[in-house]
């Protein structure tokens, strides 16, 4: 017994004996080595505003790189070894921190360079007066393409003004009337060369910094918007597609119902299916931010015609850069306002049906603002019957001149 007990108390006296004097200097030299390296990070990581703010004024790639030098590496191999685990993550969390922190004023940096890029075309809100811009009461836009010049020509023949008469009316009752096209993949080819006779001949063209094609639409509107709103300083702002009839005077006059509301977004309001199945028309790749399959999309106006108030389109100029594009262009500009303060006006005369619907409802004395074929998306062939529907449903060339924007 004492033979085994022996051993066991000269371990004990082992691991009691005191460190030496060397060990101790060692000890005291390495946590002080240490703890410079640590109090260097939190120096680097805890820079002053003055320093973040300069960071941040340059390229958020520089901002990194000033956070983390080329031998960090090296640096966090030696915390991980000498430190507290406590340590190591207090320093990830800080490094989160300020990652986030130069994020965010990269952010704020692309958001007031929008805000003063849209100042400086007369892009802001209501409240701040745009100087230097032509007055108008309405913009109306006429989305159109390359291949729709018959289009255009039913309409200068029907419900659009040509030549001194567009002038007239833009003049003497704010009320702008252009068909908006952007340019072909090849810039400067074919296609904006006939473009470029047909404005010569017509100037009634608004010309789009935008490549055209049919799955471009959503672009297309929020590039509209932007670029009607720092042309002219007007009430509201319309879009309508190349085979709709409209009757301006009706149009003009509904609009002006809401002049001195707020935020206000004018159509015929819906809420279709969202449609996941792909190959069909309207199909909607991303179908599952909608919820289930079978549901439907919240309300919103559909894309034959549609108005918004000025500040709403200034607020699409502001945002441009963060708007997200659904596949349907009514669909993504129903989803820039739905979140907003927005006073949502379901109007059933910018959807009437053509004739006999539109013609029924002139003869009862509603005249509608706007017709066309739900079946077609717009008037089925467009082309050979919109002088009869016009004839049929019109207001009178003389409706249009009746209207009187209040100041």
């Amino acid at each position: 017994m004492m033979a085994l007990t022996q051993p066991q108390s000269e371990k004990k006296a082992a691991r009691a004996r005191p460190m030496s004097g060397k060990a101790v200097l060692v000890l005291c030299a390495a946590s002080f080595f240490v703890g410079l390296l640590l109090s260097g990070r939190m120096t680097i990581l805890t820079s002053p505003p003055s320093a973040t703010r300069g960071a941040s004024s340059s390229s958020g790639h520089g901002s990194r790189i000033a956070l983390f030098p080329d031998d960090d590496c090296e640096h966090r191999r030696k915390l991980e070894e000498g430190s507290n685990p406590n340590d190591v993550m207090k320093e990830v969390s800080r490094t989160h921190q300020a990652i986030r922190s130069l994020d965010k004023s990269v952010s704020s940096l692309e958001m007031e360079l929008a805000v003063e890029r849209a100042k400086r075309n007369g892009g802001l809100g209501a409240s701040v007066p745009s100087k230097g811009l032509p007055k108008a009461f309405v913009v109306v836009g006429i989305n159109t393409a390359f291949s729709s010049k018959k289009r255009r020509d039913s309409l200068r023949d029907t419900w659009v003004p040509r030549g001194e008469k567009l002038r007239r009316l833009e003049k003497e009752k704010g009320i702008v009337v252009r068909f908006v096209i952007g340019h072909s993949a090849t810039p400067g080819g074919a296609l904006d060369r006939a473009i470029d006779v047909e404005e010569a001949e017509t100037r009634d063209f608004m010309r789009l910094d935008h490549v055209e094609g049919y799955h471009e639409l959503s672009s297309k509107t929020r590039i509209y918007f932007a670029a009607a709103v720092a042309t002219w300083d007007a009430a509201f702002y319309v879009k309508v597609d190349d085979d709709v009839h409209v009757n301006l005077g009706m149009l003009t006059n509904r609009l002006a119902r809401y002049r001195t509301t707020p935020r206000v977004y004018v159509g015929c309001m819906k809420s279709g299916p969202v449609l996941s199945q792909k190959g069909v028309k309207y199909h909607e790749p991303e179908s599952w931010k909608f919820g289930d399959e079978g549901n439907k999309y919240f309300r919103h106006a559909t894309g034959q015609i549609y108005a918004i108030s000025r500040d709403l389109a200034s607020y699409i100029s502001i945002n441009q850069p963060i708007l997200h594009r659904f596949a349907n262009e009514d669909v993504s500009l129903g989803a820039w306002l739905i979140g907003l303060e927005v006073e949502h006006v379901d109007d059933r005369s910018l959807c009437c049906a053509t004739p006999p619907d539109c013609e029924w409802k002139k003869q009862a004395g509603n005249v509608c603002a706007a017709s066309f074929d739900w079946s077609c998306s717009g008037i089925c062939k467009s082309v050979d019957r919109m002088r009869a529907i016009h004839s049929a449903c019109g207001e009178g060339d003389g409706a249009v001149w009746n209207f009187a924007a209040a100041a």
